[in-house]
């Protein structure tokens, strides 16, 4: 049975956060640190208020391309890891390239990206698309072969193909493992498309994303509504990883037939 989940479980979050915004006021006091240096949360929270509408149009435009992005690897990193489990040899020739995905540093990335697919929406997905295969192919193909050989022997028995042992068996077997990758990855694909619109919005063009905001007021000492802009992508990574924990607990798990 799935544990329940009271206000109180809240409790310890809530305190620390509290403890957080408690010394980061006291710095502000006992350390005489000007605004542009470090606001106060009241001054955050103020800015945050009257930006709010160019916040939450930005919170949207970044969380559409994080949430393309998410869906994008999902769908490319498990054909890939299905592709890669069928045959050793495939994983000798792919997996080298699969970790390319994650050694590269993204910021070296992106600017490429930017020359060749231009200052769009597309780049920003393509770039949160990037960031966020890694983890999806290699939970999901160490799910996939991570099969005991008396179960592969039994499907051989009774004469399963190779579509019907994938799709029967390996499949079921690495359910776990894809959430665990989509946990990781939907905490990346946030950071990713806020890195894609560091790039894409020093361009000029007309894009609106949380990245671009952060980048605009930086630039302009706006410490504030920048800490604002922080916190609300924060929150948006925090409601892509509460999401995909959802999906979790709920239709993949009874798909595996859990209580």
């Amino acid at each position: 049975m799935t544990e329940k989940i009271s206000w109180t479980t809240f409790l310890p979050t809530i305190g620390l956060a509290a403890a957080m915004l408690t010394v980061w006021q006291l710095l502000i006091w006992f350390g005489n640190l000007p605004p542009i240096l470090l606001p106060s949360p009241w001054a955050v929270v103020v800015a945050g208020w009257d930006n709010r509408v160019v916040l939450g149009r930005g919170a949207w435009v970044t969380g559409a391309a994080a949430v393309a992005g998410f869906c994008a690897s999902l769908v490319i990193g498990t054909l890939t890891a299905a592709l890669m489990s069928q045959s050793r040899m495939l994983r000798l020739a792919m997996y080298p390239y699969v970790i390319l995905l994650q050694t590269v540093p993204i910021v070296a990335i992106a600017p490429l990206l930017v020359i060749w697919s231009g200052y769009e929406f597309r780049t920003v997905v393509l770039v949160t698309l990037i960031i966020s295969l890694f983890p999806i192919i290699n939970n999901v193909t160490e799910g996939l072969i991570a099969i005991s050989s008396d179960r592969l022997d039994l499907f051989r028995l009774y004469g399963a193909t190779r579509m019907q042992t994938l799709w029967r068996l390996r499949v079921p077997a690495a359910i776990s493992h894809l959430m665990l990758g989509a946990k990781t990855s939907s905490g990346l694909a946030v950071i990713g498309a806020i890195v894609a619109e560091f790039f894409v919005g020093n361009g000029g063009a007309n894009y609106s994303g949380l990245g671009t905001l952060m980048t605009g007021w930086q630039s302009l000492g706006r410490t504030a509504p920048l800490m604002a802009a922080l916190c609300v992508s924060t929150f948006l990574g925090v409601i892509m990883f509460a999401s995909v924990q959802l999906v979790s607990r709920t239709i993949l798990q009874r798909w595996m037939g859990n209580d």
